[in-house]
């Protein structure tokens, strides 16, 4: 019974990191765009329904974060407001107004990648998710991390 619930245990790790893959991506786009790069990715029943990256630059609009995005598409997708059945994946650790719409969205599970020791929601209310939402973090960490910080030491020149 320990060796299934081992590679169970497994299994959802490498889900974890195929769909931080697919937020990475995303996170590329945004830095294709010469923004913060960010990505995130809502997974219901295996497969991503929604798809999204910063683009607060592009929009001129200082709430079109990766997260808040990818929501919209994906209740548009669902033709309702709550995504009680699906996770979110993205790079960077929610700031607190996408920790709040992801309450308000109901949303089940929520990985990131890096936190965000500067903005992140925990840091000033872990209170602000779903008190259903399962939060996962560290998922491939490293990565998430990096980009952000190059994107950043290369804007200060």
């Amino acid at each position: 019974m320990e060796s299934r619930s081992r590679q169970e245990s497994i299994n959802q790790i490498e889900e974890h990191k195929k769909f931080m893959r697919e937020a990475l991506k995303e996170a590329n786009k945004a830095l294709d765009r010469d923004e913060v790069p960010v990505g995130a990715v809502i997974v219901c029943n295996g497969k991503i329904i929604a798809r999204s990256h910063n683009l607060t630059e592009t929009l001129n609009d200082p709430t079109a974060h990766a997260e808040m995005q990818a929501i919209t598409m994906a209740t548009n997708n669902f033709g309702g407001k709550y995504l009680e059945s699906s996770s979110i994946y993205v790079t960077l650790e929610p700031c607190p107004m996408c920790a709040a719409a992801l309450n308000w969205a109901q949303i089940k599970v929520l990985v990131y990648g890096a936190s965000d020791p500067k903005r992140g929601f925990s840091l000033f209310s872990p209170t602000l998710l779903h008190p259903k939402t399962e939060v996962i973090s560290g998922v491939m960490e490293g990565e998430c991390s990096t980009i952000v910080k190059e994107f950043f030491k290369n804007r200060r020149g």
